[in-house]
């Protein structure tokens, strides 16, 4: 499969060919919300993981601002938001930022945000769509990649970011790759796979035909509202009257709160891609994770180095590992001390205590303390 990263040749000048002749500006549009469950106790609702400096000094969310913080590729963000997260969103994007903050009355799901986001913009004009909570580590394959999809979502491409999988991991939807399109690395996406049991997800690995679905996407706006309304013409509709009936704020925007509650709960993938024709992915190599657990926040931080070993421990705050492998400890003031475990999450936040497998880590949202917050 090929990839967008650094080492390869025909894809840099591909990309160099795209900046060189079209420049396109892209808006992002920064998707912010979460309950906060899945790294409980360190992420609460009140203050969830895209909000929290879980990997270098920078929270998620300010990481995502600035991977898109080149004005000659990106234009002012938009940020989706609900009341909830609005106090922490405006605390932490940059200083003098431009943009606009879409405050939604309610959660709705990734179709509804988009379309509203959508509906805030010239029909031509190129929307990347970010998750706010996600890491990723090569900020310059990112780039390309954000380029190379801009270039097909002008073309009335919808466009995902295929991640290069580097694991039989069964958390993840996958992207099927089909047919090239033209002569760089973008292909049509021949069809989309819900989270597989391990034997297909190695099958998946070993293929070299499959990627992880990223949750990022690029569309022109007006292609994606065409298609919304196509395959969602009731979300299309609802979207439409909560922006017509909503009102400006400062750099806030307010939909119609009942035009809003009307549209169904759907994510993008179910309402759009999984239904358009006109589906399509650039595989990118790039250093990423949803940090959607905290063994997946484990691997993302020994990548980063800092309190990291040789055996594969990582420690935040004061403790002592003896005789340990693969274990991660996250404390926030007192002294953990661990003997002679591997493959073991310990966390002590706020007066609650963690400790999990890394295998029994994806049952974290389930507990009792994270539920009832």
């Amino acid at each position: 499969m090929g990839r967008v990263r650094g080492g390869d040749e025909r894809e840099r000048q591909f990309s160099a060919r795209i900046y060189g002749t079209k420049m396109t500006t892209i808006t992002p549009v920064i998707l912010c919300g979460g309950s906060g469950t899945r790294l409980w106790p360190r992420s609460r609702i009140a203050m969830p993981k895209p909000f929290l400096p879980l990997v270098g000094d920078n929270t998620l969310f300010e990481a995502t601002v600035l991977r898109c913080a080149d004005r000659g590729q990106f234009g002012p963000p938009i940020v989706v938001t609900g009341r909830g997260h609005l106090e922490h969103v405006e605390a932490q994007l940059p200083v003098g930022e431009e943009g606009q903050i879409i405050v939604e009355p309610a959660a709705r799901n990734t179709a509804a945000a988009i379309a509203l986001a959508a509906l805030r913009l010239p029909e031509d004009e190129i929307m990347l769509v970010c998750p706010s909570d996600h890491h990723i580590a090569d900020c310059q394959a990112f780039s390309r990649a954000a380029g190379i999809a801009a270039d097909l979502a002008a073309q009335d491409w919808l466009v995902s970011f295929g991640i290069e999988p580097q694991a039989p991991e069964t958390g993840f939807g996958y992207l099927h790759r089909g047919d090239p399109i033209g002569d760089g690395p973008g292909a049509r996406v021949a069809q989309f796979v819900e989270k597989p049991d391990l034997e297909r997800a190695k099958a998946f690995l070993q293929s070299g035909e499959y990627a992880w679905n990223g949750g990022i996407f690029a569309f022109r706006a007006g292609f994606f509202l065409a298609e919304l309304e196509k395959h969602r013409p009731a979300i299309a509709a609802g979207a439409r009257a909560a922006a017509r009936g909503g009102h400006e704020e400062g750099h806030r925007f307010h939909p119609d709160a009942a035009a809003f509650s009307t549209i169904d709960n759907e994510s993008v993938d179910y309402a759009v891609m999984e239904n358009t024709a006109r589906a399509a992915m650039v595989p990118v190599d790039m250093g990423w994770s949803d940090i959607g657990n905290w063994e997946a926040l484990h691997l993302a931080r020994l990548g980063q180095g800092g309190r990291s070993d040789a055996q594969g421990n990582h420690v935040t705050g004061p403790a002592e590992l003896v005789d340990c492998r693969r274990v991660l400890v996250d404390t926030d003031g007192p002294r953990v001390s661990v003997i002679g475990l591997e493959d073991v999450v310990i966390v002590v936040d706020n007066g609650e205590i963690l400790v999990t497998s890394a295998a029994g880590a994806q049952k974290v949202g389930k507990l009792h303390g994270a539920v009832n917050q």
